[in-house]
């Protein structure tokens, strides 16, 4: 799209081929990772106890390398075309830029605050619908389908809410990309374009996160009716309510030892 000025493509086929990137990704990653892709995803299953904390490092790690990959895969790959239309100058800003090809980066009239609400706001909305598609206790999208709906997801609120900073919702997505510009020959500027705007897409997908997830518990899964077996206490506890707890679990030592008592004697 930036190296053919927009001719052979534009915002909204970027946005639809990454939507379908994202489907596959998930496909192929699910059944193995839990299609762990994005930190803001992976943090906002540990606040809801769903995921190991002592995993998270590790997770964001492996999604940080793989970004990093990414871009120099899309680097090598538009090699000839980055450097025809950058006149072999690598800058990030001005008529020729093309770092904005792997990270994100502000618009002109953007402050530091706006874009940080932003990502606040476009990433709570990701993980408040990730939960709902998700969540078997609601109304969830047939079995299969859920890399479909999250794509969909993406793709509306990229194409909604991607004017002021390009919706990056992913401090993964953002930051490998924008290492790797580092190390290929962009400089420290891909550091310093857009007031230092580097962090925010780091930390706000974070708070985003909790945020979304928060606002899912108070307001549909807190609500759930309690299923037949399950302790009250259980709806109030800061988990998706989607596991049943196995009876036993339920009983007191004494009464567990009764019952295995009782079934001896039979």
């Amino acid at each position: 799209m930036v190296t053919t000025s927009e001719t052979k493509g534009n915002y909204l086929s970027a946005y639809l081929a990454g939507a379908l990137g994202l489907m596959v990704a998930i496909h192929t990653g699910g059944g193995v990772s839990g299609a762990h892709l994005n930190p803001a995803f992976s943090f906002a299953v540990c606040l809801l106890e769903q995921f190991p904390w002592w995993k998270f490092p590790i997770y964001v790690a492996m999604q940080t390398s793989g970004s990093f990959i990414a871009a120099g895969a899309v680097y090598f790959l538009y090699y000839d075309a980055i450097w025809h239309y950058s006149n072999g100058t690598l800058t990030t800003s001005g008529p020729r830029e093309t770092a904005s090809i792997f990270a994100t980066y502000p618009a002109d009239y953007v402050s530091i605050a706006n874009g940080f609400l932003d990502q606040v706001i476009s990433t709570g909305m990701l993980i408040l619908g990730v939960l709902a598609i998700t969540d078997t206790r609601n109304k969830p999208v047939p079995k299969g389908l859920e890399p479909v709906a999250v794509a969909l997801l993406v793709l509306a609120l990229e194409v909604s809410m991607g004017a002021n900073c390009g919706c990056p919702m992913n401090p993964a997505r953002d930051f490998g990309p924008r290492l790797f510009t580092y190390v290929a020959g962009w400089g420290a500027e891909v550091f310093s374009r857009g007031n230092g705007w580097w962090w925010v897409p780091l930390v706000a997908p974070l708070l985003g996160a909790a945020v979304g997830s928060a606002l899912y518990q108070l307001f549909v899964a807190f609500h759930h009716p309690a299923e037949e077996g399950n302790p009250q206490d259980e709806q109030n506890s800061l988990v998706l309510v989607s596991a049943t707890i196995p009876l036993d679990t339920k009983m007191s030592p004494g009464k567990k030892d009764a019952e295995v008592m009782q079934s001896q004697k039979k």
